[in-house]
């Protein structure tokens, strides 16, 4: 019998989190933090002391994936922390941002802790067996599923089925698929959604701000723009990567994307904005280059445009709101008709739904009625033998 925790992003977006035991071993599912929160619902609400944590496993670098990292470390987590090489690259510029500064400086991730395995590796924990799989979301970005004793938990973390840029690996069936429904019942495509960018971009070639996370979603607009453009300096080299990594990228898109992004031209904070469109990360405002492009963008009356999640209050948010920035999501996360069909192929199983709030989720339970709404981030069930959910 496999127990589940869940510590983040159960009705809610952001802190993504949770944790299996198998009555002997304890691992522990991505240490995400909640933007726009504070104090401790920042942070993954911990079932048990992490005294009581075998292994911590983490899906990206993405902050609500790996932002609370340095706070399991504060309180004691000593064991081994499993990422792949690109989000190890990734992980610095993460907590920089997102982690407490003091708890960064104090207890940053040991290199003796750090584990690096290649998406489609098989880990170990204990007897539970981890499979892990590229998921179409980043460079390195995986989803994990976990079995013990023929039964198995397959945790989506974020994934894009139907990315332009990144491959992901199929997911193998299960007794529970716990699925990204950051987009509950969408069904806009993302190459719908990205003509529609390039569009708009291509209306205000002369000069816009597009704030965007610094990997993933990064590329993915990148592959949709077919104009000059600039990038803030810093993103030049940890985009290079990206493109870079062995076996992350679908055939055939690498050398597009190194050609723009060798024509693309540097920026830094500080500078007159361009008289072409700028890539600046964070895409929510709240750290990064963007902290400063758009708050100048905002003066000058150089259109902006954003492309994903909006935290309540965020900088980028507040533009939205008041009409200052236009918004098209570009698809970073699986549309309804794509959570569909991974459900199909994973043989139907019983289905939870993370990164969203209870609202979105109760719509997106009118498309797939076996999804389970009632459970929260803080509750616990038990998978049986049966494969029923307790």
């Amino acid at each position: 019998m496999l127990r589940v925790d869940l510590q983040g992003g159960f009705g809610e977006k952001g802190r993504t989190s949770i944790a299996v035991s198998d009555g002997a071993t304890r691992i522990m599912l991505d240490a995400g933090i909640k933007v726009g929160a504070a104090g401790d619902e920042y942070y993954p609400a911990l079932a048990r002391p992490v005294a009581d944590i075998d292994a911590l496993f983490i899906s990206h670098a993405h902050e609500d994936h790996i932002g609370a990292l340095c706070r399991l470390l504060k309180l004691g987590y000593g064991g081994p922390i499993y990422m792949t090489a690109e989000t190890r690259a990734e992980m610095p510029a993460a907590l920089a941002q997102y982690a407490d500064g003091e708890e960064l400086k104090r207890c940053p991730p040991a290199e003796g802790q750090i584990r690096i395995f290649r998406p489609g590796d098989v880990l170990e924990a204990g007897s539970m067996r981890v499979k892990t799989g590229s998921s179409g979301h980043v460079a390195g970005g995986v989803w994990f599923s976990v079995e013990h004793e023929g039964q198995r938990l397959v945790y989506a973390a974020d994934m894009v089925p139907g990315s332009a840029v990144f491959d992901m690996q199929p997911l193998p069936a299960c007794d529970l698929l716990m699925l990204d429904a950051s987009y509950g019942s969408d069904t806009v495509s993302g190459a719908e959604r990205a003509r529609e960018i390039a569009s708009w971009v291509a209306a205000r070639r002369n000069g816009c701000l597009l704030p965007t996370p610094l990997s993933g979603r990064s590329l993915e607009l990148m592959a949709a723009l077919d104009l000059p453009f600039a990038i803030e300096a810093g993103m030049r080299a940890p985009l290079a990567m990206q493109i870079g990594a062995a076996g992350a990228l679908r055939p055939g898109i690498a050398e597009s994307l190194r050609e723009k992004l060798a024509d693309a031209i540097d920026w830094q904070a500080g500078r007159a904005l361009p008289d072409r469109p700028l890539l600046v990360h964070d895409g929510m405002g709240v750290a990064g280059p963007a902290k400063t492009a758009i708050p100048m963008a905002d003066k000058e009356d150089y259109p902006i445009l954003l492309t994903g999640h909006l935290p309540k209050g965020s900088p980028a948010s507040l533009l939205a709101e008041r009409g200052r920035a236009a918004w098209i999501r570009l698809p970073t996360h699986p549309t309804l008709p794509e959570n569909l069909a991974l459900w199909e192929d994973a043989g139907r199983p019983a289905v939870l739904g993370h990164s969203c709030e209870l609202d979105v989720l109760r719509q997106m339970r009118d498309h797939l009625p076996v999804l389970q709404t009632e459970f929260r981030t803080g509750q616990s069930f038990s998978i049986l033998q049966s494969g029923e959910i307790t």
